[in-house]
């Protein structure tokens, strides 16, 4: 495993095009998107298409990590995502959300979330978040994994791990009229059994027919919060996990955000649905 230096913003080649005859969300190359007006609980027309864009988006997420390998670009990461979802019919939600100008997140090591896509070179040892959200018929689905690349130090490895357990914990947890707060509490709980950092500013959110409607679901304990989960609900849980502290900033990109220590720091997450007696996992392949 090689010592990898404190990440610096590389170059970004070219927005990549989407066919015209592919459907755009109403935000593309708006400087925000319209005003949320998305229900938490989705009608179940709503829910089946998200399950094709959940499938989509971890169909692509699965290409993606394919080509993770000491030597390849984030740029080329990106191509995989962006041609696989156009391949079959999806737009890729980030592209020109909010400016963004790549069709998936890649978030290296110390990366918290919202990396762009670049020249910079995956070493021996990283750690590769790849964020994919598919929009096709209508809706999105969104997911995230963290990928290892060559020979990763075993406490970096093991964070990854933990960081995908306490989502699948979490998960888990949700049943309807429960508290939304359990979400965080098993999270955060799990998380302080190894002394890991769990990131406050950055959060899950719902999801159907908007990229992000207004329901926000907290991955650390805040029992102030009085939400109760509701069968139909969709949202997304995406632990961001370190190893240090939890601190951030962004880099001059206006996207790029990092643990403040430069700790490294994992994620995972997944697009559910809220079920009778439970959750289902909308982003599967």
């Amino acid at each position: 495993m090689s010592v990898r230096a404190i990440l610096q913003p590389g170059v970004q080649t070219p927005r990549r095009p989407v066919p015209a005859q592919i459907a755009r969300p109403e935000y593309v190359d708006r400087p925000e998107p319209q005003r949320n007006t998305d229900p938490w609980v989705q009608p179940p027309e709503v829910v089946e298409a998200m399950r094709v864009a959940g499938r989509l988006a971890a169909q692509a997420l699965q290409e993606a990590g394919k080509v993770i390998v000491p030597g390849v670009t984030t740029d080329e990461i990106d191509a995989v995502a962006h041609e696989f979802l156009c391949d079959n019919g999806a737009y890729p939600s980030t592209l020109g959300y909010r400016g963004f100008p790549k069709s998936c997140c890649t978030s290296l090591n110390e990366v918290i979330c919202h990396g762009i896509p670049d020249s910079t070179v995956v070493e021996d040892g990283d750690i590769v978040n790849v964020d994919v959200t598919a929009y096709i018929g209508g809706v999105h689905g969104d997911t995230n994994a963290t990928f290892l690349a060559g020979d990763v130090d075993e406490e970096v490895r093991l964070l990854v791990e933990r960081t995908h357990e306490a989502t699948m914990r979490a998960i888990k947890a949700v049943k309807p009229g429960r508290q939304l707060n359990v979400v965080g509490r098993v999270i955060e709980a799990y998380a302080n059994r190894f002394g890991y950092g769990v990131v406050r500013d950055f959060t899950g959110h719902g999801i159907g027919r908007t990229f992000h409607s207004g329901l926000v679901v907290l991955h650390y304990d805040a029992p102030h919060v009085p939400t109760v989960i509701e069968t139909g609900m969709t949202f997304t849980i995406e632990p961001m996990i370190t190893l240090g502290g939890i601190e951030h900033d962004v880099w001059e990109d206006g996207w790029t955000v990092t643990t403040r220590d430069k700790s490294w720091t994992a994620q995972f997450e997944h697009t559910i649905v809220v079920t009778d007696d439970g959750a289902e996992i909308l982003t599967v392949c």
